[in-house]
């Protein structure tokens, strides 16, 4: 259970319920989920992170695929089931196939590997990569 609660569209005030009708209609969505409900209980951090949110993964130089992509792998790294889960549903929606999210978490295992393998052994930066 989230630490205050959820905040249903019935109960929320004003406020949140602009915020709410904003997330619908943009997404295309007749449902709150949980994350924005959770939020709610601070309408300035709901507000704040939900513009947010609307500027990155809307149309730019990456695709919305791609942005979701990344979001997932994000979410993989820090371990967040919630946006694990809502963001391999946005990529499935976006057009991401079985073997796409296979290859995806292949590539995000590979990273986290040599990450900490670099940071382990302390490898400096080759000069070449800097210029």
């Amino acid at each position: 259970m989230a630490t205050l609660g959820l905040i249903e569209y019935e109960d929320a005030s004003p406020e949140v319920r602009a915020v709410y009708d904003d997330i619908m209609a943009t997404r295309g969505t007749d449902w709150i989920n949980n994350f924005w409900k959770a939020l709610a209980h601070d309408p300035a951090t709901l507000r704040r992170t939900w513009e947010s949110i609307k500027e990155i993964m809307s149309a730019g130089a990456l695709d919305p695929l791609t942005k979701e992509m990344v979001y997932l792998a994000v979410s993989v790294t820090n371990q967040c089931p919630y946006c694990i889960a809502s963001h391999t549903a946005a990529a499935r929606k976006a057009g991401m196939t079985g073997a796409m999210f296979a290859e995806l978490m292949a590539v995000v295992g590979m990273a986290n590997e040599t990450n900490r393998l670099v940071s382990g052994y302390q490898v400096e930066i080759d000069e070449r990569f800097r210029t």
